[in-house]
């Protein structure tokens, strides 16, 4: 089964890893593109999992559409809680990592090359390679949220108000050198971009 998809539907997905699961014979999962989302889930319904070395894998925690007042919210809050624990125990099965690691990684929108995704068991090897078993290979593994917060936090810090006295403050705007911005309009733009990351 060959596989390049950006993933959709998670109960399709579920599905179709039932069916890959009750099917006697052996399955084997070549990833050749993406396997992402509820990609993922299909590709470890797998006996064998197998990624090209340019390929890559996403896993991040499910989403929905929810219309309402805040008791429908709360009902797609814990509908979404409880598509992730289904997905995790896909995950679990298949790579043997403990639900807290999987449910951060899921928390993280992570993005697998192949090395990582054999690394963390999401797959079983690499096409197209004669490595050894055991030969330890660079791998290489991205994270939204990490990336996000380490710049929120490196901006954070460039642009931290200087501790001045209050009337200091309120006589003279301090302001960044380089952009000619106050402290305090950076602020409000880091602010407004975290809302919306």
């Amino acid at each position: 089964m060959w596989i390049n998809s950006p993933g959709g539907d998670c109960v399709a997905a579920a599905q179709i890893y039932n069916m890959l699961k009750n099917y006697k014979g052996k399955v084997t999962a070549k990833i050749d593109g993406i396997a992402a989302s509820a990609a993922s889930v299909i590709a470890v319904a797998a006996d064998e999992v197998l990624m090209s070395p340019v390929s890559m894998m996403m896993i991040h925690n499910p989403a929905t559409i929810a219309f309402g007042d805040h008791t429908d919210m709360q009902k797609a809050i814990d509908m979404l809680s409880e598509v992730k624990e289904s997905i995790i125990n896909a995950y679990v099965l298949k790579t043997g990592q403990s639900r807290a690691k999987l449910s951060h990684l899921m928390d993280s929108e992570s993005w697998m090359d192949a090395n990582k995704a054999v690394e963390l068991g999401f797959a079983d090897g690499i096409l197209y390679t004669d490595r050894e078993e055991g030969t330890p290979e660079a791998s290489m593994l991205y994270s939204r949220k990490a990336v996000e917060n380490a710049l929120i936090n490196k901006l954070s810090a460039k642009y931290k108000e200087p501790k001045k006295p209050i009337e200091e403050q309120a006589e003279i705007p301090v302001q960044d050198t380089v952009t000619g911005r106050s402290v305090a309009e950076v602020n409000t733009r880091l602010e407004i971009i975290k809302r919306f990351i």
